[in-house]
Order: C-alpha cells, then sequence, then structure tokens
C-alpha cells in the first residue's frame, strides 16, 4: 500500500528541512515555499495532509487554505502559527481546516496531529465510497412483490428500520438479504451514516478478525500501519455481517462482547474504542441447528436474533415472478440501451414454472442474459436458457395433456434439440451429428420452430 503523501508549505528552508526529517521515516513528504507553488502541487497530484504555515508571502495561510479546499475539499490541512489566538483557530475550522499546530512544537505533537488527521482522511474516503455504492444499490421500492409474504415484509422493515435494533435476517442464497439491510438502513434514522458489507466467509481465516476489528501498526506481520476495521468504518451506521454463521468460534465470542459493550479493540491494541453502530446479521442456514451440534454460541445467537427476518424463497412466490422480471427487464434494456418491449405469455409462463433453486439472482441473471441476446422487441421463450426451459416436467405434461399426440412430440423434440445446441454452442454440423440428424434437416426444423441461432448459423 502506497505511503500517505504530506505537503510541507513555509517560506523557511529550515523549517520545512525540519518537517521532512521529522515525518519521512513515515511519510512521503513534498514541500514548497510559497502559496501560489502549493496550489500547483494540490493541482496535479492529491495530497493526503497539507501542513500550512500561516505566515507566506503575498497569500496568508488562510487565503491558501480556501483555495485548497476549493480544489480538493477531502484534503486535510493544519494550520501552523507561531502565535496561537482564537480569531486564528475559528477562521481555519470554518474554511474546513483539521486542527493547528503552535511552534515550536514537539516532535510527537506533530506526529501525533498528522496521524490522526490522516485517519480521517482515510475514513472519510472510506465512506465516500461506501456511499457511492450506497447511491447504486437498491432501495426499498426494489424488493418487488405482491404476494401477501412480502406485503408483510415490507411492514416489518418500515417498523424495524425507525428502531436501532439488532436484526437476523434469514432465507436461502439469492433472496435478496442484503437488499433488506440496506432498506432497513436507507429508510432509519442512521441513512445518513455509511453502510458497510462484509462476509467473514469471503476473507482469509487469518484476517477476519483484523477487517471486522481493525489492528494497530506492527500488530503482525505485514501490519506496516494502522488499519480501521469494519465496525470503526461503519461508525454512526450499520454493519451488515452476512453469512454470520460462517464466524469461527473465537470470532464469535469477540462479536459477543462487542455488542454487549459496545466498544472494540483493535489488534496489537492496547485501549478500548466506543463504537455506535447498528449491527444487521444473515444466515443462509439454521443457526438453531448449529447452536444444537455446537459449532454456534447460544448466547450470541439470541443477542443477534432480537428481531427475526425471513425472506421467502422465489418458488414460495411464484406469482411475483412476472413483476421482478419486469422491473428487471426495465432496467437492463436501460442499461444496454436495447429497445425490448416485454415478454411474450409463453416466456412468462415458462418463469412462472421454472422452481428457481438460485432465488431472485437467478431470475435477474436470466433477465439480463435475455436482454444482451434478444435480437426481437419482445423476450420469446427461445430467448430463455435451457436450464429454466426443460426442468418445467410437471408444466410440460399439463400443457402436453390438451395436445395432440403429434403437437405434443414436437414440442418434446424442440426441447431436446435445443438443449443440444445450447450445449454445442449452436454449431449445427455437431449438432446434428450428437441427435443422429442430417444438418439440413436440423436447419429445416429450427425455420418450422422460428429459432434463429444467436450470432448466427454456424
Amino acid at each position: 500500500m502506497a505511503r500517505p503523501v504530506i505537503l510541507v508549505v513555509d517560506d523557511d528552508p529550515g523549517v520545512r528541512e525540519s518537517f521532512r526529517l521529522i515525518l519521512e521515516d513515515h511519510y512521503d513528504v513534498v514541500d514548497v515555499p510559497d502559496g501560489p507553488s502549493a496550489l500547483n502541487v494540490v493541482r496535479t497530484s492529491p495530497m493526503d495532509l497539507v501542513l500550512l504555515d500561516i505566515r507566506l508571502p503575498g497569500m496568508d495561510g488562510i487565503e491558501v487554505l480556501e483555495r485548497i479546499k476549493a480544489i480538493d475539499d477531502r484534503a486535510e490541512v493544519i494550520l501552523v502559527t507561531a502565535v496561537k489566538t482564537v480569531r486564528t483557530a475559528v477562521a481555519a475550522m470554518k474554511l474546513g481546516a483539521f486542527d493547528y499546530l503552535t511552534k515550536p512544537f514537539e516532535e510527537d505533537e506533530l506526529l501525533s496531529l498528522a496521524s490522526r488527521a490522516l485517519e480521517r482522511r482515510t475514513l472519510e474516503r472510506e465512506v465516500a465510497l461506501l456511499r457511492s455504492a450506497l447511491a447504486r444499490t437498491h432501495d426499498l421500492d426494489e424488493i418487488v412483490g405482491e404476494h401477501p409474504v412480502m406485503e408483510r415484509l415490507h411492514g416489518l422493515i418500515a417498523q424495524v428500520a425507525r428502531t436501532s435494533t439488532t436484526v437476523l435476517i434469514t432465507g436461502e442464497s439469492g433472496t435478496g438479504k442484503e437488499l433488506v439491510a440496506r432498506a432497513i438502513h436507507r429508510h432509519g434514522n442512521r441513512r445518513e451514516g455509511p453502510f458497510v458489507a462484509v462476509n467473514p466467509a469471503a476473507i482469509v481465516e487469518s484476517l477476519i478478525e483484523s477487517e471486522l476489528f481493525g489492528h494497530e501498526r506492527g500488530a503482525f506481520t505485514g501490519a506496516h500501519q494502522r488499519k480501521l476495521g469494519k465496525f470503526e468504518l461503519a461508525q454512526g451506521g450499520t454493519l451488515f455481517l452476512d453469512e454470520i454463521g460462517t464466524l469461527r468460534a473465537d470470532l464469535q465470542a469477540k462479536l459477543l462482547r462487542v455488542l454487549q459493550e459496545r466498544e472494540i479493540e483493535r489488534v496489537g491494541g492496547t485501549r478500548s474504542i466506543k463504537i455506535d453502530v447498528r449491527v444487521i446479521a444473515a444466515t443462509n442456514t439454521n443457526l438453531k441447528d448449529a447452536v444444537s451440534r455446537g459449532t454456534f454460541r447460544e448466547d450470541l445467537y439470541y443477542r443477534l436474533n432480537v428481531v427475526p427476518i425471513v425472506v421467502p424463497p422465489l418458488r414460495e412466490r411464484a406469482q411475483d415472478v412476472p413483476l421482478l422480471a419486469e422491473h428487471f427487464l426495465r432496467r437492463d434494456t436501460r442499461d444496454f440501451n436495447k429497445r425490448i418491449e416485454g415478454l411474450s405469455p409463453e416466456a412468462v409462463a415458462a418463469l412462472q414454472a421454472y422452481r428457481w433453486p438460485g432465488n431472485v439472482r437467478e431470475l435477474e441473471n436470466v433477465i439480463e442474459r435475455c436482454v444482451v441476446l434478444a435480437d426481437g422487441p419482445v423476450i420469446q421463450l427461445n430467448d430463455l436458457p435451457l436450464d429454466v426451459l426443460l426442468p418445467q416436467q410437471a408444466t410440460r405434461v399439463r400443457a402436453a395433456e390438451a395436445l395432440p399426440l403429434n403437437e405434443a412430440t414436437d414440442q418434446f423434440e424442440r426441447q431436446i434439440v435445443l438443449r443440444v445446441l445450447e450445449r454445442v454452442g449452436w454449431n449445427l454440423t455437431e449438432a446434428g451429428r450428437i441427435l443422429a440428424i442430417h444438418r439440413n434437416s436440423l436447419r429445416m426444423k429450427l425455420a418450422r420452430w422460428g429459432v434463429r441461432a444467436p450470432g448466427g448459423e454456424r
């Protein structure tokens, strides 16, 4: 990781050299003698921290501070002054200075102040990224569904959002548990704070503790500088712990203490840090069973399960499939700049008949694929992946009951042919070999069914 860069602005070469000697063991240092030079540096390359003398030739420190903030509002600035005055402090703070340093100063004083300013810089940068990501995410309105169970879910989200109660969201993979967590955050009194999501299962086991609670410089090999953990990054907002059931036993104990005491301790640290964070956890496993097996702490389970929210699988609310499909279709046609008006009745029926083992996430991916590959203005049955079309045995049987035998046979034949074609990348020669029919016969069948090979015939 690159070292923070500090810009020193002072007209005294001796002072600039003193700053450099103190700082360069920890940071990269750039020094300039005046305000215009400082502004040129800030314009060309972002500085993490500026140490700015208030008495400069031509343009004083207050004016330089104001202009720096106009260029890069997130740059941290510490004013350096020989005289400590209330007026200077007030003016500096109003313009966004982090603090001010009075000459002469002790080395430890400078390093401590710089460290705190850079820590805030890091935190604000992380928060900005998180908020940017949050702005692109779904809101409560995007939890689509008219099934009674979804109406109850909407009501529960609205109730829970008004509190800071710990919530445990359960549901199969792909049901939208993080979406529910984000909706709770966005509709609560912590909406202006960060939403930080972390999945312990996706982190190297040896780094999970550091990711959650942070670490001090030198805490372990490779810890070259202090790192803020997810709890600190979520300060004043919400921390979403996904797949909480995968958390190892010692971290379960530490998490329990954090929830009880509302404070953390960084790895390698010696002091407790108070936190103000709402915790929302999620799992796709049965934590009660995990408690019975002894793999999950019972006391932690009850601490997390203050308000349980169950997100139903998509197969239990098939009536919502058309709504979700239309929702994803509108979004994807906009994102991919495609002109697609909707889905055919046959395609909608096929989507509703499918069991959706991957739940809403799978449906979202299917619609995106259809939008990308579809040529016509309407998504047709043959635009759907064969994984969606072929497992629908019950539906196909019911449909065949009302058909003459030759039509039912033709329907089944079509499914088999399309499955083979997709498997071989729509190579007609190879598909014909597998199906034991001539390429021309295969071409005639496709023409009769109104099926066109994606990207042209091969």
